[in-house]
């Protein structure tokens, strides 16, 4: 089956769908510094590097089974400016439907975050939500948290799946895991990273690609809270600003020493590090065979904390192709797992 992608990054999104056995035919991406990462990584997929809001229809597949993607999120984020719909990047959406509405496939997907389900955004969201029944889809939407997919993260994300309303068929969210991944399952064992400067070239050569990290200073609002998470729990929110990357799981939590002011552990200061763009990628749940090529390291930080994690990704793409074609998943199956499962077969 055939999938067009939009807003494709990364392409967390596309790895996952690929893996449940989906072509991405046609993908889109504005942002320059992702455009060489995308095509090394899916070589004979098609990138279409102009703004979505320039694509033409004339353009695009003629047939495609699907249409995935996640709009800018900016705009919704309850961290951000809360402009929502009124902001450019919030409009998107509306290109998003614009596009859906010219290819009519047989399902879509979009992901955002979870402030679009605030009270500020909820009147916007929901007349998105109408668009897309008026236009002849059945859709489904549902708050789903990363950790309960196989993801080594908490992180929190808004899906949207439509299914085309003559073929008949009802999509239920796939069931959470019985069991979460920890950090030490992503990145226990990992071989020690070099330290990068913001304004220096991404290193070369390291034991593993892109296992470089961030040094710097760290801001009252990132000292603001404790950063650190332990090996046997969840990640916080792989986030797209270097800078506010989470710490590695070899510190001890930050003291707290009053309301909104947190500390390193006084003695232990040398012990505390950002996640390397690599660490962060295996959190997203990215193979190590994915390749990230970026002059700045911040840019690579960005467009994998852009993304969405491939474990979810794989899980939601799964779902959908058992709900075309009639089946039901009662339980989630990693991709891991399916692979062991298929070579014992």
């Amino acid at each position: 089956m055939k999938v067009i992608s939009l807003f494709s990054g990364a392409g967390g999104l596309d790895l996952g769908f690929e893996r449940a056995g989906f072509e991405i035919a046609f993908a889109n991406e504005y942002d320059k510094t992702i455009w060489e990462t995308y095509r090394a990584n899916f070589p004979t997929t098609f990138l279409e590097t102009s703004s979505i809001t320039a694509i033409k229809e004339s353009n695009l597949p003629e047939k495609a089974d699907g249409l995935i993607g996640g709009p800018p999120c900016q705009s919704w984020s309850e961290a951000g400016a809360h402009r929502g719909i009124e902001d450019e990047r919030g409009q998107l959406f509306f290109e998003y439907i614009r596009i859906l509405k010219h290819v009519k496939p047989k399902f879509f997907l979009a992901e955002n975050v979870s402030g679009i389900l605030s009270s500020l955004h909820r009147p916007a969201f929901e007349n998105i939500v109408k668009k897309f029944s008026r236009i002849g889809y059945s859709v489904n939407y549902k708050l789903v948290n990363a950790a309960d997919y196989g993801v080594p993260q908490d992180r929190e994300r808004v899906i949207v799946v439509g299914i085309r309303n003559d073929l008949d068929r009802t999509f239920d969210f796939p069931l959470p895991s019985c069991s979460k991944r920890t950090l030490h399952d992503a990145i226990g064992g990992m071989p020690n990273p070099k330290p990068n400067s913001v304004l220096s070239s991404a290193i070369k050569s390291v034991p593993l690609s892109n296992h470089e990290y961030l040094v710097g200073g760290f801001s009252s609002m990132f000292m603001s809270r404790n950063r650190v998470r332990l090996w046997n729990q969840q990640s916080f929110t792989i986030q797209a600003g270097a800078r506010h990357a989470p710490l590695h799981p070899s510190a001890p939590k930050m003291e707290k020493i009053r309301a909104d002011v947190f500390r390193f552990v006084p003695g232990k200061e040398g012990s505390y590090r950002r996640l390397s763009v690599r660490e962060c990628a295996r959190i997203q749940t990215f193979p190590d065979s994915h390749q990230f090529l970026y002059t700045r390291i911040i840019d690579g930080y960005k467009m994998i904390g852009n993304a969405v994690p491939v474990e979810l990704a794989f899980q939601l793409a799964k779902q959908i192709r058992s709900c075309l074609e009639g089946r039901k998943v009662t339980t989630p199956i990693s991709f891991q797992q399916l692979k062991r499962k298929e070579s014992s077969c």
